[in-house]
């Protein structure tokens, strides 16, 4: 279990540092555009094409990071009225068992949108960049969203059979 961690960890730390480098590289364009453009009257061709590709990786980055530390968007209307910590914990595994289930499912279908990618190998239309450099991100943040899915439901689920027993509830 701690290999996993340190793997995970490992993980979470290298995609902090690629959103870094994103946050950072975007912005930087921007402003090289606005002075070619605008100061220089020397617009660069294209630029606008090349901010697409580290905009989709960070915007997928950013879904698996949230994903990462439980800030994705959820309904908790219901955990309003659920007063029982025992409910609460099976409310828990349930939520993360959909979000599981359905990050599979779009991992699934990612993956086969990254193959197919993978396969054309279609380029942009002005710089032509291999689309594939952008279009992986998807599948790539898909399954780190699975991931990070994972890891939630697999402690959610430890913590609810772990109360069970300490409650006398995992003998019935």
């Amino acid at each position: 279990m701690n290999k996993t961690k340190k793997v995970l960890d490992r993980l979470i730390s290298l995609q902090n540092l690629v959103s870094i480098v994103l946050m950072s590289v975007i912005p930087v364009m921007v402003v090289v555009q606005v002075l070619l453009r605008y100061v220089f009257h020397a617009p660069l061709m294209g630029i606008e094409e090349i901010m697409l590709f580290p905009t989709i990786w960070l915007y997928m980055l950013g879904g698996a990071m949230a994903s990462q530390k439980r800030n994705h968007i959820s309904c908790g209307i219901l955990t309003l009225y659920i007063k029982k910590d025992l409910s609460m914990q099976i409310f828990n595994v349930v939520k993360c068992f959909v979000s599981f289930a359905v990050s599979v499912w779009l991992t699934y279908w990612a993956y086969w949108y990254f193959l197919y990618s993978l396969k054309t190998w279609k380029h942009s239309d002005l710089v032509g960049i291999p689309m594939f450099l952008g279009e992986s991100a998807i599948f790539l943040g898909l399954l780190l969203m699975t991931l990070y899915a994972a890891s939630d439901l697999f402690r959610d689920s430890k913590i609810l059979i772990k109360g069970r027993k300490l409650s006398g509830e995992g003998d019935k």
